[in-house]
């Protein structure tokens, strides 16, 4: 399918939403609210605004490349998740409404008592603007807490993994994984340092960037990766492509990183360790061949992984694990889910993944462990899977 045809299919679904929903909160949360033109015309002006700004979020700090643009940008972004959770508990309230009324009625029909006198005007105006301003302040907070916990830190997250066939003498080898960082607009240079500082802090013994590590080409964004250059792990630094990075110019992206001494694993695996190793293989990203890409290749990336030692598998997207299981990789580590980033995408990533959607499953003899991930796309929230920076400790199974 042509990424046009992708995009067209996932945007115009979006966007009716969108609309839809503006339309919805300005007629119940205002229309039906009050009756004063000054506030319903600032009312309608602040919706227009919010609508055109989400629409145009992305490429206001392109067009007019400036931190003032940058933040409006974020403003727009943050305004998006804003009308879903206010849309959320207002819909809600909705739902609680109708069904109160629906009972008053059943119980009003079998009543043999004449009917009580229906609210006065000014009493459901007056419910009306108390439910507003209710579901104005569950939203307001929501948003705030998902944006204050996407900008935090990621937490550091401690897996252990038996892995089968891992020498004893790499018992405890700390593999620490970031993945989905999505460094652009708004995740930059700060983000980036603290995460790296982090990350260093846990001196690991490998460090595995598992895809989606940008928004954006390396004339624009390459100041910001370039912090990427100082993480430090015994073993170094190893890299795959994910989706967003195509999106981006993979290549030129991955020429970047290896000037960095970023190791980059394209359908090709290397050995890990002295007398005691591993295998460690690495693919590009599932969807690289819908952008023209050579794209994913297992065959290529476990060409040398042999079925009597460990292996390791770094593949952005939890796709094709079956099958990764069949070819009998101990340990697939991938992220590209987000863990659904914010509620209700959670439950709806786990509807679509299941228990691959975030966190450590198995299959067969083969385990694969997904991250939430350390940034974020569209919105900047979080709420319902917090970021995270995962530290998987290998040991023998």
């Amino acid at each position: 399918m042509p990424r046009w045809v992708s995009l067209l299919l996932f945007f115009v679904p979006v966007l009716t939403a969108l609309s839809v929903g503006h339309v919805y909160l300005y007629r119940r949360l205002v229309r039906d609210v009050t009756r004063r033109q000054g506030l319903r015309r600032a009312a309608q002006g602040l919706f227009a605004v919010g609508f055109a700004g989400a629409l145009g979020a992305r490429v206001i700090g392109t067009v007019l490349p400036s931190e003032a643009a940058r933040r409006l940008g974020i403003a727009f972004l943050l305004w998006i998740g804003f009308v879903l959770y206010l849309l959320m508990f207002t819909l809600a309230v909705d739902a609680v409404r109708s069904v109160v009324a629906w009972r008053a009625r059943r119980k009003q029909a079998a009543a043999t008592a004449p009917p009580a006198a229906p609210a006065s005007p000014e009493r459901r105006a007056l419910l009306g603007q108390g439910l507003a301003v209710g579901a104005g302040i569950a939203g307001v907070a929501v948003s705030g807490y998902g944006s204050w916990r996407a900008f935090h830190p990621p937490d550091v997250r401690d897996i252990p993994v038996r892995l089968p066939h891992l020498p004893r003498a790499l018992e405890g080898f700390t593999l620490v994984q970031l993945t989905d960082i999505h460094i652009g607009g708004v995740i930059q240079r700060r983000f980036i340092d603290e995460l790296v500082s982090r990350t260093n802090a846990l001196a690991p013994d490998l460090i595995a960037i598992t895809g989606d590590l940008v928004d954006g080409s390396v004339d624009a964004l390459g100041m910001f990766a370039g912090g990427l250059g100082k993480l430090s792990a015994r073993y170094g630094t190893f890299f795959v492509t994910g989706n967003h990075d195509y999106y981006s110019g993979a290549n030129t992206w991955v020429a970047f990183l290896e000037g960095l001494g970023i190791q980059v694993l394209r359908n090709r695996s290397v050995s890990i360790g002295d007398a005691a190793s591993f295998q460690l293989a690495g693919v590009d990203d599932w969807s690289a061949h819908r952008m023209g890409e050579p794209g994913y290749d297992l065959d290529a990336a476990l060409r040398g992984v042999r079925p009597d030692r460990a292996s390791v598998l770094l593949a952005h997207q939890p796709s094709n694990f079956d099958e990764v299981a069949r070819r009998g990789v101990g340990l697939q580590i991938s992220g590209h889910t987000h863990g659904g980033q914010m509620f209700p995408g959670n439950l709806m990533g786990d509807l679509i993944w299941g228990e691959r959607n975030a966190g450590l499953s198995r299959t067969g003899d083969s385990q694969i462990y997904v991250s939430r991930g350390c940034g974020f796309v569209g919105p900047p929230m979080r709420v319902g899977a917090p970021p995270e920076i995962a530290r998987l400790v290998l040991l023998p199974a």
